[in-house]
């Protein structure tokens, strides 16, 4: 990256940490927008932790050692239409399949919670360059039938919704809530 009048060039590596951080920032994007478009609230849950260590210097203060309170369960939530949302963002570097080694016992009881509460629960996964909306009934009943430990990439495409890129909105989800709880559709954008 090259900053403007400067000669410095910066090279920011990726960690893998850190491989879902594009596909969280395009979900907040798109969540600011349906906030400030009064079209849904759903905001991205913090993770609750408990501090163990602080240390400060003249201008802040730094936690050098945390723990996690409680496991963690999806990482978004709000409402839109009346219908509670929860979901989460994953990614895959494999091309052929979606691990489900990344989603966390934890995390599907809690879809499942959700789902049998009249709520609703999806996936959004980035797989093969696409983003892809995949309901948590299915991904709930693929786990249960034990066939794999992986869902095949032409079952997200088959089963899934592909979330069509705009330019307003990046990862446009609410257009597939639409569909899937039908009646009058958000034409806001």
């Amino acid at each position: 990256m090259r900053y403007p009048n400067s000669n410095k060039t910066f090279h920011k590596k990726i960690s893998h940490a850190n491989r879902g951080m594009v596909l969280e920032e395009l979900i907040n994007e798109a969540n600011r927008f349906y906030l400030e478009n009064n079209i849904a609230v759903i905001y991205k849950k913090p993770t609750p932790i408990g501090i163990v260590e602080v240390k400060s210097n003249d201008k802040r203060k730094i936690i050098t050692k945390a723990f996690f309170k409680e496991p963690s369960t999806l990482d978004y939530s709000g409402i839109y239409r009346g219908k509670y949302i929860e979901f989460d963002a994953k990614e895959t570097k494999c091309k052929t399949s979606f691990p489900l080694a990344n989603i966390s016992k934890n995390q599907i009881n809690h879809m499942k919670n959700v789902i049998n509460h009249g709520g609703i629960s999806f996936l959004i996964i980035k797989i093969n360059d696409g983003f892809y909306f995949v309901d948590g009934s299915y991904i709930i009943n693929f786990i249960e039938s034990k066939k794999r430990k992986s869902i095949p990439f032409s079952n997200i495409e088959e089963y899934g919704y592909k979330i069509d890129r705009r330019n307003l909105v990046q990862i446009d989800y609410i257009k597939i809530i639409d569909k899937i709880i039908g009646g009058i559709k958000n034409e806001v954008y």
